[in-house]
């Protein structure tokens, strides 16, 4: 096995960036989900898991240079910090919002089903399960559970659309023949980027699948069966988590910190 891609989304569920390397340390990959937009109504973590509200999220993207900017739909790029964002933020998004680099405690945000998402629309108001993010990462990014996310290769054909959808960190090449949905049995399991000395993961929970994968996404369209295959063909338990969940990809928590570039082998000790 071995790392085909690597990527970062400096603000959560906005549009990531394509990286050749990323350090990565207890708490996460460097700069990932390192800001977010927090509704100034209600309190809640901004995410395209709640699609009515937040979709529009996903026709912006984020990069870091000397320090994090946003691409606008129409082009313009803001540092995020600047003081003229959360106002132009909250103009394109319908709500009042502000951009923050600090994670309240108990930052939680709202997920629909991703079947009441998929039956209903996008634009449909549907009832809403408030999750507490960060619960398996030991830093203060804005990450949905653990530190890392990582799909493979072979998960990735059998859905048979584009990675991006699933905004992973790394994605992992596996050897011809590998079943999809391999990342259930790596639960628990160590994973060994490079040489002995390099970063090293456990895998700590399946990912739990939302409406996310089948929104629009920049120039992609609307895929639902980005959600609907994983609905059909892989619902299991998920430790926290009520019920089998559609499930695609793992998270993983960092235990020894190291820099991961592109086509580092992969090894599972």
């Amino acid at each position: 096995m071995r790392v085909v891609a690597l990527w970062r989304y400096p603000v959560k569920s906005t549009l990531g960036e394509e990286m050749a390397e990323l350090r990565v340390d207890s708490g996460g990959v460097d700069g990932d989900r390192a800001l977010a937009v927090i509704d100034t109504f209600t309190g809640f973590v901004a995410t395209a898991k709640h699609p009515r509200l937040w979709r529009m999220l996903l026709e912006f993207a984020a990069m870091t240079e000397d320090r994090v900017f946003i691409t606008f739909p129409d082009g313009t790029k803001l540092p995020a910090d600047a003081p003229a964002v959360a106002p132009r933020l909250s103009a394109v998004l319908g709500r009042s919002i502000t951009v923050s680099g600090i994670r309240p405690d108990g930052a939680s945000v709202e997920r629909p089903a991703p079947e009441d998402v998929l039956d209903h629309g996008v634009t449909a108001v549907v009832s809403a399960q408030t999750l507490e993010i960060g619960q398996g990462s030991p830093g203060c990014s804005f990450v949905d559970h653990s530190p890392v996310h990582l799909i493979t290769t072979a998960t990735l054909r059998h859905l048979g659309t584009e990675s991006v959808r699933y905004r992973p960190n790394l994605i992992v090449d596996t050897p011809p023949g590998t079943a999809a949905f391999v990342e259930n049995s790596w639960l628990g399991r160590e994973i060994q980027i490079g040489d002995d000395a390099g970063a090293r993961l456990r895998v700590t929970i399946p990912t739990p699948r939302c409406a996310v994968p089948s929104l629009a996404h920049g120039a992609l369209p609307r895929d639902p069966d980005a959600v609907r295959t994983v609905m059909k063909g892989n619902r299991i338990e998920v430790p926290g988590f009520e019920g089998a969940k559609p499930c695609a990809g793992a998270y993983a928590e960092v235990i020894r910190s190291g820099t991961v570039r592109v086509d580092d082998p992969i090894t599972m000790p």
